[in-house]
């Protein structure tokens, strides 16, 4: 199974996306995605290194700690129900173009698994 990227999650006021801009972008990071709710900073010369600030889950019981997009959501989902792992949110095609799930790794910690439906 291929990993494209690993990103941090952290739920966040959303008067605070102007400061997380101001402060990551002397770092080099840029706005690549708003909407409202989640803002995602990323480096234009290297997209996968990316931090997300949610203020809220628009269509899951929980705010995500880290966000993992790999090639095949589904043979991920098919992989993690196979163990026995927790699902929290399920296998679900998202209006922002992703499909994605929710599990639970071993620390308790929430994982978002997507795959960027527009791929």
């Amino acid at each position: 199974m291929t990993v494209r990227r690993v990103v941090p999650d952290a739920h966040t006021d959303p008067a605070t996306y102007a400061e997380h801009r101001a402060f990551y972008g002397l770092l080099g990071l840029e706005e690549v995605m708003n909407l409202g709710w989640v803002m995602a900073l990323a480096s234009p010369s290297n997209p996968t290194a990316q931090l997300i600030y949610l203020t809220h889950e628009e269509t899951a019981p929980v705010v995500p700690d880290l966000s993992i997009e790999v090639e095949d959501v589904d043979a991920v989902h098919a992989a993690v129900l196979a163990s026995g792992a927790e699902i929290i949110h399920p296998l679900t095609d998202e209006p922002w173009g992703v499909r994605r799930f929710f599990t639970r790794d071993p620390s308790g910690r929430v994982v978002n698994i997507l795959t960027q439906s527009h791929r």
